[in-house]
Parts: structure tokens; C-alpha cells; sequence
């Protein structure tokens, strides 16, 4: 079977080829050998390792850094992990501002929906706090800039079209990925989507974003005008189209140099363009091949029962037009793919910090002791999948997760070692000697009850709380090499 997996990954490397294998695995390790682990010091270290990834996450966690754009609620700039060095985007969402603009479900939405998904493709929330005056979503750090920088500020409008075709193949996967956990995302525009160091993109901004639930449809006329589709406009009921039509917007914006529906820094009034979106067929400029035109025509169709990727079977009707012959799908979802274009490293692709609009104070807004509850939904602290990978990358697990090579326990593992000193005994204790002996008496017999009724998980849990998860932490600040700030 190892052959045979082996085989097949060279040939053809994605993470569907593990399902099988991951089955049988889990299968077989789920009866004895579970419960052999529970048991065992790798049970206890798991704990410990559990136990940091829940501590308190505050501002001090990270250090702060440049301004790169601004948010609806306020500015987002670049942060580092103190302990790590691991560098993230912080999109501060200001606390009195949110209030004023009733934007607590919008906020809190965003937030749980970033935390639900792990994509590739879509930026990924990593930490949430809060401080005395703003929420902090900790993302992705994504240095490549954002695909409307690139059309309209690197030279001639608009990208060669296998450029163009590669993004768009990166999208599809990414809302493939949202559609699956039955969230349609809404708005699908060049500025929120951004590029990272090696030249892939992930969507970003999921504040509109929604769950649609099971067997149900949506309604609402929100997105950005030019980009919203038709059925969206006329204020219908949706599930997953408008973001089929909005890749096919933004593939023609990416080819063309410029909205279908809309001229560049030319003022049309925002009936005029919904007036284009419901009636008027785009027209193709002889930028366009005849797939790439096949495909916009496709995902541009005025009616979504006619739209590709709205007949069935979402994204996989998209993947599978003329256009994406030469994209082997299962490698760009592992990541294997080398993207058309790569970020130069010492380049900035975002405005100067002066050109960044500054945020205004907002006036005649109190936050309220009730308003806690809801900053307490938001300020979660870490989130487990990007948390771990993070102490990956950074080689911290491999630092601090040591055994002993001949098999016995680590120090910090074993609690058979020598027990916490006596605490210091105050005047009235030494004068009167009965308090103490009183009190190690009643020490002796609480030991004593949990050694005889306390279970091993149980047991694990108290002991890591006590004394282990310390440690963890103590090893965590002595084997840390000081971390280089960036420049």
C-alpha cells in the first residue's frame, strides 16, 4: 500500500490521495493504540502544547509596524509575534466606530467566517483581540500588494491573458472553497484580492460574506456597483451565483485593463451601471482569445440558470472550460504550481503612509459596559490551524517538543519529581506550630483522595494547569533566539 501511495503521489501529488490512506489510519489508532496514548508523556506534552495555544492574547503579543491600506473601521497595518517573529496583517476595527455605524453583526460575522474556513486561497485569521479602543483581527500578512494595483499601476493596464487565466484558476479554488462551507462571498473585486510573497493570491475582506443555509436562498442588494450581478441588482433571490458573475467581471477587467460595465475614472451614475449590468451584453476587444472570451461570456450570462458554474456542479463547470487545459488543479491546491508573476522582495505595492487617507475621530459615541458581550465574541485569542502551523514555521515546536532519546521521561513530563516548597511561613504560623501541622495533615489527605479516585486524564489536565504548562513557558523564554525585527 506504502508503494502504491508513494507511486501515485509522484505522479500526481494532491492531499485527495490521503483520504484513503488517512482512513485506515485513523481506523486502526482510534481503539488500543488511543488508549495506550492517553496515557503515555506524549499525551501530557499535547496538553502543554494546548494549554499555550490558549493564552491570553493581548497588543503586547505583537510588535506594531507600518500602516498598509485602511478598512471599513479602521486601519490595517503590518504586526510581528513578539515570541515567533512571524509577521501579520492587524485590521484594527475602531470599537466607537462600529457602534456608530451599526456594524457589530458585520464585524462579528467576518470574524466567524475567517475563523471557519482554511484555504489557500482565502486569508486566514490567525489571532483576535481587542484593546481599549479597537478590535484586532490578526491575518495574513500578504507583502505582493492587490490585483487593481497591479492592472492600473505597473505599467499598461491590464495583464497578459496566461496571467490573467492563472488568477482566475486561483479564484475558482478559492471560492470552490467558500462554497463548500455554503458561504457566498459577494464581493469579488481586484482590490480585495491580494497577492503574496511568491506571487499566489487569497481573497481577502470577507465582510459581506454570508452562510447560506442547507436547501435555502439569500437576498440583498449589497456589493460593489459594476461588479454586482444582475440578479443582485434587481434584488432576487441568490445562493451562489453572483460570485460566478463577478469572476467573470474581473477576468475581463484583468484581460481588458478595465471594467466591463464601467470606464475607469470616468463618472457614470449608479443607476447607468446597473442599467448596463441588466441589459446591456459586455463588449470584447481583440485583447481577448476565443476561450478567454468564451469563458466571460459564460460567467457574465444575465441569467444565473444559465451561468457557468450555476448548473450543478459550482466550480468544477468552471475548472473544466478549454481555457484552464494547462492548469493541473490538483497541484495548484497543493501548492506546487510556480505563479506567472513574483513579487520583487524590496518592493512596496501599496501607497506611501502619507497617501493613506486618515480616519477621522468619531464624535458623540460612549461604549457602554453592555457592549462587552459582543467584544467578547470577537476577542477569541488564537486559532488553532494557523496558531500551529505558525509554530512550525517558525521552528518552535521543533525547539521546545523534546523527548529523550533512550525513552524515559523529560523533566518537565515527570511528576514524580520533587514537590513545590512549603510556602513561607508567616509570625502567627511559627508561634503557633498546630496551624501548620494542621494544615500538612489536610495536604496529605486531599494527595491521598486523588491518587485513589482522580482518573489519568484528569489527573494530565490539574498537573498541566499546577506545574508542567509553566515550564513549557519557562522553556518557551529561555530557548527563544531573539528575533530580528524587520527594517
Amino acid at each position: 500500500m506504502v508503494g502504491q501511495f508513494t507511486e501515485r503521489l509522484e505522479q500526481e501529488p494532491c492531499k485527495e490521495l490521503f483520504n484513503e490512506c488517512t482512513r485506515l489510519i485513523h481506523d486502526y489508532l482510534s481503539v488500543a493504540p488511543f488508549a495506550d496514548y492517553i496515557n503515555s508523556m506524549y499525551y501530557n506534552r499535547f496538553l502543554q502544547w494546548k494549554w499555550l495555544e490558549r493564552q491570553p492574547v493581548t497588543k503586547n503579543t505583537f510588535r506594531q509596524y507600518r500602516v498598509l491600506g485602511k478598512g471599513g473601521f479602521g486601519e490595517v497595518c503590518a504586526c510581528q509575534v513578539r515570541a515567533t517573529g512571524k509577521m501579520y496583517a492587524c485590521k484594527k476595527l475602531e470599537k466607537k466606530r462600529i457602534k456608530k455605524r451599526k456594524g457589530e453583526s458585520m464585524a462579528l460575522n467576518e470574524k466567524q467566517i475567517l475563523e471557519k474556513v482554511n484555504s489557500r486561497f482565502v486569508v486566514s485569521l490567525a489571532y483576535a483581540y481587542e484593546t481599549k479602543d479597537a478590535l484586532c483581527l490578526v491575518l495574513t500578512l500578504m507583502n505582493g500588494g492587490d490585483l487593481k494595483f497591479h492592472i492600473y499601476h505597473m505599467g499598461e493596464a491590464g495583464f497578459e491573458e496566461k496571467r490573467a487565466v492563472f488568477y482566475s484558476a486561483e479564484l475558482a479554488c478559492g471560492l470552490e472553497d467558500l462554497h463548500r462551507e455554503r458561504i457566498v462571498y459577494r464581493d469579488l473585486k481586484p482590490e480585495n484580492i491580494l497577492l503574496d510573497d511568491h506571487g499566489h493570491i487569497r481573497i481577502s475582506d470577507l465582510g459581506l460574506a454570508v452562510h447560506v443555509p442547507e436547501e435555502e436562498t439569500i437576498k440583498g442588494r449589497v456589493g460593489t456597483v459594476g461588479y454586482m450581478a444582475p440578479e443582485v441588482v434587481k434584488n432576487e433571490r441568490y445562493t451562489f451565483s453572483p460570485d460566478w458573475w463577478a469572476l467573470g467581471c474581473l477576468l475581463y477587467e484583468m484581460i481588458e485593463g478595465q471594467s466591463p460595465f464601467q470606464q475607469r475614472k470616468k463618472k457614470i451614475k449608479r443607476e447607468d451601471v446597473e442599467r448596463l449590468v441588466r441589459d446591456v451584453e459586455e463588449e470584447y476587444s481583440d485583447k481577448f482569445s476565443e476561450d478567454a472570451k468564451s469563458l466571460c461570456k459564460m460567467l457574465l450570462a444575465k441569467e444565473p440558470s444559465e451561468r457557468l458554474g450555476c448548473q450543478g456542479e459550482g466550480a468544477t463547470e468552471v475548472k473544466a472550460h478549454p481555457i484552464f487545459r494547462s492548469i493541473n488543479f490538483k497541484r495548484l491546491k497543493a501548492g506546487r504550481l510556480k505563479a506567472p508573476f513574483t513579487p520583487d522582495p524590496q518592493a512596496i505595492y501599496c501607497k506611501d503612509v502619507l497617501d493613506i487617507e486618515q480616519f477621522s475621530t468619531v464624535k458623540g459615541v460612549e461604549l457602554e459596559p453592555k457592549d462587552d458581550s459582543f467584544y467578547c465574541k470577537v476577542s477569541t485569542g488564537s486559532v488553532s490551524i494557523p496558531w500551529q502551523m505558525e509554530m512550525i514555521e517558525s521552528e518552535c515546536f521543533q525547539e521546545l517538543n523534546v523527548f529523550h532519546t533512550d525513552g524515559t521521561v523529560p523533566p518537565d513530563l515527570d511528576w514524580r519529581g520533587q514537590p513545590s516548597p512549603a510556602p513561607k511561613q508567616g509570625l502567627l504560623q511559627r508561634l503557633f506550630g498546630r496551624q501548620v501541622r494542621s494544615s500538612t495533615l489536610l495536604n496529605l489527605e486531599h494527595q491521598h483522595h486523588v491518587s485513589d479516585s482522580t482518573t489519568q486524564v484528569e489527573y494530565s489536565e490539574k498537573s498541566l494547569a499546577r506545574r508542567d504548562a509553566p515550564l513549557l513557558g519557562m522553556a518557551w523564554k529561555s530557548t527563544r533566539k531573539p528575533v530580528t525585527q524587520p527594517p
